[in-house]
């Protein structure tokens, strides 16, 4: 196995991805949508909880002589190449940093410790298993998924269109029966029934029903909506998903759950990675673990609004004027504080960073700003005074009374083991909340 490490939002030279030729020419200035089409899953689904994400991004961009990687961490592979994506956050070493935030955000164990062993891809394909009672609850938070479906019959009870051929082959001679087809609007269709295959696949696991119990109304509302479920009818449901995938725009959790239920069936017999031509993986927006993992440790203390998803949408002007989304307020309305959550170091915060945080901290009357950054260089967090009078007049001075702060969570690049991390980040945890009263 050929396999290269690097790490986000950094570059490399060409000539050092030379072992895994085959793969960065399949990947390289292809689009995430490109991407997901040939095979490659990406979390969360685009354009829906993250604005750090479009379909125009890129995994691995060209910039003269080198290729470029972005916010996205996880695996990816082809044939018996691979390339590892992690946080530039962690160590020399392992990428506890990573694994621990799947852990904290996604409930997922330590699968993906992306190592280079025979046990490789059943940790990827561990991991998409891990990803469903996810997506299954995110996808069914819009309903069961309903469509239009062509029912057979052959009976008594005309109630659609007769079907000459059928019923001339069927019904010769007479008996009293008539072959007809309907067409319904039904929650019994060929999307639940694929999701209707995968639970029972994953049933089949050791971890299975324990797994389950993750999303267990949902799965119950599929297995009730899925009357006609049939093992042995797994392939033709998969084809008829490969041909028909979700298309409307509102359903668009509905599409990343299609595609992990896909990826799932169509290798559940160790075919990750099956041929020199295929293209497969996981990939995640850190931008978006950063922030949902902050709303873990402060969430008792800030609101959270959720940009993609609409909830907690607030507006600049009256009349309904200039939606925003400010990443966390805090629940103290009285000393009013505006949070922003930053996947990057702090040197790299600045210019429109501050004039977003500025903005939201006039809209809701707040004097005191942050931004909440990972920090792995163990420096102190600074505090910025805005200014007050103009250089035309020669009166600039810091005010005392308005103030962003830059404050980061130290994160261990010394731990000898995950479990040495763990330990420690939860001890960098308790000190990151301890700046934030409680309300």
């Amino acid at each position: 196995m050929k396999l290269f490490r690097i790490r986000d939002n950094s570059g490399e030279k060409k000539e050092r991805f030379a072992d895994i030729g085959a793969l960065t020419g399949k990947i390289a200035d292809k689009t995430l949508e490109q991407l997901e089409r040939e095979g490659v899953f990406v979390f969360p689904a685009l354009l829906r909880d993250t604005e750090d994400l479009t379909r125009e991004q890129m995994v691995l961009q060209s910039v003269n002589d080198t290729f470029r990687s972005g916010n996205l961490m996880g695996f990816l592979g082809c044939g018996d190449q691979r390339l590892i994506i992690t946080s530039r956050f962690c160590g020399a070493g392992e990428d506890y940093f990573f694994q621990y935030l799947l852990e904290r955000v996604l409930d997922l164990p330590n699968l993906v410790d992306l190592e280079t062993d025979a046990a490789q891809d059943d940790r990827l394909f561990h991991f998409l298993l891990f990803l469903f009672p996810r997506c299954l609850k995110a996808a069914m938070r819009k309903g069961l998924f309903k469509q239009y479906i062509q029912r057979r019959y052959n009976d008594a009870n005309i109630k659609g269109t007769i079907d000459v051929a059928r019923h001339l082959k069927e019904n010769t001679p007479f008996m009293g029966r008539v072959a007809y087809h309907q067409r319904a609007f039904s929650y019994d269709n060929s999307l639940v029934e694929l999701v209707r295959h995968t639970v029972e696949f994953i049933k089949g696991k050791p971890y299975g029903n324990r797994l389950l119990l993750q999303g267990r109304e949902e799965v119950r509302l599929v297995i009730a909506a899925t009357p006609n479920y049939r093992a042995r009818e797994r392939r033709r449901v998969v084809e008829e998903n490969k041909k028909r995938p979700v298309r409307h725009a509102y359903f668009r959790e509905y599409l990343a759950l299609q595609r992990l239920c896909l990826l799932i069936l169509q290798r559940q017999k160790h075919q990750i990675g099956l041929g020199s031509r295929q293209i497969y993986g996981v990939l995640l927006d850190g931008a978006w673990l950063w922030e949902e993992y902050v709303s873990s440790l402060i969430g008792d203390r800030f609101y959270h609004p959720m940009n993609k998803s609409g909830r907690g949408a607030q507006r600049l002007f009256d009349g309904n004027i200039g939606l925003i989304y400010p990443d966390f307020l805090s629940r103290d309305g009285a000393a009013r504080i505006v949070a922003d959550a930053k996947y990057k170091p702090a040197d790299n915060i600045g210019a429109r960073d501050y004039l977003q945080v500025l903005a939201y901290m006039f809209r809701f009357d707040a004097r005191v700003g942050f931004y909440l950054y990972p920090e792995a260089e163990g420096g102190e967090d600074r505090t910025l005074w805005m200014n007050r009078g103009s250089t035309f007049e020669k009166n600039v001075t810091p005010r005392d009374d308005v103030s962003v702060t830059k404050h980061g969570l130290k994160i261990p690049t010394d731990a000898a083991s995950y479990a040495d991390f763990t330990a420690k980040m939860a001890a960098r945890e308790r000190e990151f909340r301890q700046v934030f009263p409680v309300g």
